[in-house]
């Protein structure tokens, strides 16, 4: 991805969105716009700039911009603190890597967090890719076996944008979808040089129809926390939120966190899949796996 090509694409679709009223511009006789949004020169107006150097900008031509300016242009299009980041980025990438990344080795310190997590709560650690490096036991029972894939094809947001199985996981899988989509933009301005990364993306405009739309929308996010509704074949509906936490340690590397409120359905199917899918479980059927209520035993070693 062109960090300059992005540039312009990103801020000509952040003033596409803002209409003249929400900032105070007043519009003409008539009050007829051929394009939606903010136009050029009302951005640099707002920004404190002049139109021809805001052009400049949105053009990629900006060799000595400063912070300051980017701080008033932010503040023009009303940008949150993760799109404010995506701005700074675009205009000052990082060096390009010139040796292929090594491959990432999860500490055994990590790994044993994950298994001291396993009976109450799913959990998985990823990179910037949204690759999974670990999962435990209840995160392989409840999204997917990431283990017995090829190494990889072990990429989270791969299984939810192309897995149909993810469809009927995700109750609300259209928000989702779109919330991994916007995650990998952030990704992919941070790291434009990234060649599996950049692989990801190209798979998944050949592969997922939607993905082109939202592509262009340009939404940038982190997918830090939120509420994820999910349907699970074992153990019917749940409401899990998810924290998405950073190993100071291993910059790149990053802990999500699956949790349940304390004494709610979602806390109790958590313990049934847990018990289900727990190592010591006697032999069972795909034809008749225990449903919620039904009566399922914990096995304690």
């Amino acid at each position: 991805m062109d960090p300059n090509v992005e540039l312009g694409d990103f801020l000509r679709s952040r003033r596409a969105r803002l209409r003249p009223e929400e900032v105070g511009v007043v519009l003409g006789a008539g009050g007829v716009r051929r394009v939606p949004g903010l136009r050029r020169e009302e951005v640099a107006h707002l920004a404190g700039v002049s139109a021809d150097y805001y052009t400049r900008l949105e053009q990629g031509r900006h060799p000595h911009v400063s912070d300051a300016v980017l701080t008033a242009v932010a503040r023009a299009l009303r940008l949150d603190d993760v799109e404010r980041g995506y701005l700074f980025e675009l205009v000052r990438p990082a060096p390009a890597r010139r040796r292929p990344e090594p491959p990432q080795r999860v500490r055994p310190e990590a790994h044993r967090m994950l298994e001291v997590l396993n009976d109450v709560s799913p959990a998985l650690i990823l990179n910037h890719r949204r690759d999974v490096l670990a999962a435990n036991q209840l995160a392989r029972a409840l999204i997917r076996d990431f283990d017995a894939l090829p190494v990889r094809e072990r990429n989270l947001a791969r299984h939810v944008l192309l897995d149909p199985a993810a469809r009927d996981l995700y109750i609300d899988w259209d928000e989702v979808a779109q919330t991994f989509v916007a995650n990998l933009r952030l990704a992919a301005g941070r790291r434009p040089d990234d060649p599996l990364l950049n692989e990801l993306i190209g798979e998944l405009f050949v592969k997922l129809p939607e993905f082109n739309g939202w592509w262009a929308t340009h939404r940038v996010g982190q997918c830090a926390h939120g509420v994820q509704r999910l349907r699970h074949p074992v153990v019917g509906e749940l409401a899990l939120s998810h924290e998405t936490l950073a190993f100071p340690a291993d910059p790149d590397q990053l802990l999500c966190l699956y949790t349940a409120e304390p004494g709610s359905p979602s806390a109790e199917a958590l313990r049934l899949l847990a018990s289900w899918s727990a190592p010591d479980r006697p032999a069972r059927t795909s034809a008749s796996p225990p449903r919620p209520g039904q009566g399922m035993t914990t096995h304690r070693p």
